[in-house]
């Protein structure tokens, strides 16, 4: 079975299982892990900033980005179809009390559409605090945030005197796919969450990246919500050997993602997003999503539908580049037997 539903079903490589048997632990709850705080001060540094926070997830991250940085009854802006709004069960609402509203479109929106949706000093309305920046966009098709509308989203903020979160999930493709360093593609956010169990494919974590006062106000959000872990050392031992081994590869996923998507094209019944890194999203207008999707695991290919009619397709250190082009074959071949079916 060929898996592209997601870069987050990679299994450990046979050095990352070796790095984690390895790892010095301690308690991190103490913060006595040796291995979590290595990897604590080496993602701070590569952001540029002083702290970092080992999380359980990408979720956990943006949550507590969100938390650290409004009070109940504010409101936190983000892009359309943006992480927190899809994927993260109204957290937003259920832990910190918050509201979101949404800006632009595909994914990506302008400095402007960010002060105009800034409220305005009415009690009776929410208090905008906070913006946040998916990069890249998961549901736009791993779309990249154009950086100079980042550069202006962030100053913006910052003169509207609001905060400013980069959810950065994927921001390790967004600095494989552009060529610009990690510190200037978060340059002007206030936090910064980054994932390793997704392209760089570790089993578990993320953190939260940010300032030494707003990063123990997050430890302290999460142990209130069951977050702390104990020798988790284990766990950050396999960030760290993603790091030292598997971001530069992620070109491979993008060509992949690339070759995928020109085949693809072909089908008469398919229209495929440009593959910016290593999403692509097949819209099949005139068959659900799930049909072709049913269609396509029996022909050995397991594949997301994402919405109605909507497949996800994305690319990880387990699909080789014949695998990435036999995945495309098999999707097309989906695609025209569910089409057939529906004529029937």
């Amino acid at each position: 079975m060929i898996d592209v539903r997601s870069d987050t079903v990679t299994r450990p490589t046979p050095g990352m299982r070796a790095a984690m048997a390895s790892a010095p632990l301690g308690d991190d709850v103490f913060g006595e892990d040796p291995t979590v705080n290595a990897l604590e001060a080496r993602v701070a540094g590569v952001f540029g900033r002083e702290a970092a926070l080992f999380v359980t997830s990408g979720t956990m991250g943006n949550q507590l980005a969100i938390a650290c940085q409004t009070s109940p009854g504010d409101e936190v802006l983000v892009g359309e179809h943006a992480h927190p709004v899809h994927y993260e069960v109204a957290a937003a609402s259920a832990l910190s009390g918050v509201q979101i509203g949404v800006l632009g479109a595909g994914g990506t929106f302008t400095a402007d559409d960010l002060e105009a949706a800034v409220r305005p000093p009415a009690y009776y309305q929410p208090r905008t605090r906070l913006v946040c920046v998916e990069n890249t966009h998961n549901r736009a098709g791993g779309r990249l945030f154009p950086q100079t509308a980042v550069r202006e989203i962030t100053a913006r903020a910052r003169a509207l005197g609001l905060a400013s979160h980069l959810d950065g999930a994927r921001v390790w493709n967004a600095h494989v796919a552009t060529n610009i360093s990690l510190r200037d593609l978060a340059e002007g956010f206030d936090t910064i969450s980054v994932c390793f169990s997704k392209g760089l494919g570790a089993p578990v974590g993320s953190a939260l990246v940010g300032s030494r006062a707003l990063v123990e106000r997050a430890r302290r959000f999460r142990k209130m919500w069951g977050g702390g872990m104990r020798q988790s050392g284990v766990l950050a031992a396999a960030a760290m050997y993603a790091l030292d081994h598997h971001v530069a590869r992620l070109a491979e996923d993008h060509e992949h993602a690339r070759a995928f998507a020109a085949i693809v094209a072909g089908s008469p019944d398919a229209c495929v997003n440009e593959a910016d890194t290593n999403i692509v999203n097949v819209d099949v207008v005139r068959v659900p999503a799930d049909r072709v999707a049913a269609q396509a695991r029996e022909l050995g290919l397991a594949i997301h539908a994402s919405d109605t009619h909507r497949l996800r397709a994305v690319f990880h250190l387990d699909v080789s580049a014949d695998a990435a082009r036999e995945a495309a074959h098999v999707l097309v071949a989906a695609i025209r037997a569910a089409v057939a079916e529906a004529r029937v």
